[in-house]
């Protein structure tokens, strides 16, 4: 016996928004946590700076690759 048998949905005694025929289509029930009222952080203008650097460098790479491939 595993000991997350009663974790399953649907167990013996599962609260009724845990049942197994729940989908989340009730009103005022989210299955998924997400809260609403609390909206998102700040962005992270460092990070996205980041990422968007990689990208493009990663581009240049490519049509490095490309160029020094391509037949004159």
């Amino acid at each position: 016996m595993s000991p997350h048998d009663s974790d399953r949905p649907g167990h013996e005694g599962a609260v009724a928004h845990h049942a197994s025929g729940d989908h989340g289509e009730d009103h005022g029930h989210d299955d998924r946590a997400n809260d609403e009222g609390m909206p998102l952080g700040p962005i992270d203008l460092i990070a996205w700076g980041a990422g968007i650097l990689g990208v493009v460098l990663g581009l240049v790479i490519v049509v490095a690759f490309m160029l020094a491939t391509a037949t004159v």
